[in-house]
């Protein structure tokens, strides 16, 4: 399926066409043409050949079927990860904005694939109507949408907003702008920006570290964007919009995960924002290679510290270890 396609072979139609062509893919995800009956024939014959709605994709499912995920392949063979995490009534679609990524995060699967390009918002799009179908049989919707998978979703700003603007449209996929979060590893050039974005969207900030020593061994953004001035930036955030951030931490086993690092990311937390405007989610690490996971004990541990030094603290519930659900995972292996 190539949705940047849709509107250069509606070109010459009339717009109420173009738009309802467009809502058959969005709102109504139609998985063929043929289906769109109030089209002419031959405009969905056009369309059939021009612009098939088949997306190559291979769905791997949790035990438990929580969890979806799946590996999408574009036109030009590359391929991303999607997740649908299934929890608490939420329908979760967890998209990826690039294919690889060039922050090279030690412990990430996707930065060992190294950067290839960055995604069309179709592209994006795409992993969303892909679970939207399957969840329509069951008389299901996505409900939410974390920008949380492949690739830095700042680094690809423009088309991540031109997704997220028709994941908001009533006439597409009609998610609330506050049910749509991205994820940074600390782009401040793209904090910036979205303080000005008239959507209402959540910012989440990937920190894994309280401190520019540790944090620049994980991640090596962090030479380029040091705590500091991602803390700067997302003051001037909270001041300009009144909306919480929330703090990603993986939990790594004895590397983030001692009381002395819950201790010194309250302290951060607690001295530059206020606590009513951020909270830190906790997210047991899927190992990838060189790292473990922290025990479910030290976490209830660093959550202990950190709860206790007045910080609001969340533990995100783990998917799909089974099923490779780290991103980065499936796409680097070549059996797939």
């Amino acid at each position: 399926m190539n949705l940047d396609k849709l509107e250069t072979i509606l070109a010459g139609q009339p717009a109420y066409r173009a738009e309802q062509a467009r809502q058959a893919v969005l709102k109504s995800l139609a998985e063929n043409w043929d289906e769109v009956v109030g089209l002419p024939k031959d405009l969905r014959q056009i369309l059939e050949k021009e612009i098939p709605l088949k997306i190559d994709a291979k769905i791997f499912a949790s035990p438990g079927a929580d969890s979806l995920k799946a590996l999408v392949t574009f036109g030009d063979g590359l391929r991303v990860e999607s997740v649908l995490m299934r929890h608490d009534n939420r329908n979760t679609v967890c998209v990826s904005s690039q294919v690889g990524c060039p922050m090279a995060c030690s412990f990430c699967a996707t930065g060992k694939l190294g950067f290839k390009r960055n995604l069309t918002a179709g592209e994006i799009l795409e992993q969303v109507v892909l679970f939207g179908r399957a969840l329509k049989r069951e008389n299901q919707r996505v409900t939410n949408i974390v920008f949380m998978g492949m690739g830095e979703p700042f680094l690809n700003y423009d088309n991540v907003m031109a997704a997220i603007r028709t994941m908001n449209d009533q006439k597409g996929l009609n998610i609330g702008a506050r049910h749509i979060s991205i994820s940074t590893c600390g782009i401040v050039e793209g904090i910036e920006k979205l303080i000005d974005e008239p959507l209402q969207v959540n910012l989440a900030i990937s920190l894994h570290a309280p401190s520019d020593l540790l944090r620049s061994k994980l991640m090596p953004a962090n030479v380029k964007h040091p705590i500091d001035d991602i803390m700067k930036a997302v003051l001037r955030y909270v001041k300009n919009t009144n909306r919480r951030v929330m703090f990603e931490y993986i939990m790594i086993d004895n590397v983030n995960d001692s009381d002395e690092c819950a201790r010194e990311l309250a302290e951060l937390i607690k001295s530059r924002l206020s606590l009513k405007l951020a909270f830190v989610n906790l997210i047991r690490y899927n190992p990838t290679g060189i790292y473990g996971a922290s025990s479910p004990e030290r976490v209830k541990a660093f959550k202990t510290v950190l709860m206790e030094a007045g910080v609001e603290t969340t533990e995100r519930y783990r998917f799909g270890r089974e099923i490779k659900a780290a991103c980065g995972q499936l796409a680097g292996d070549k059996n797939q």
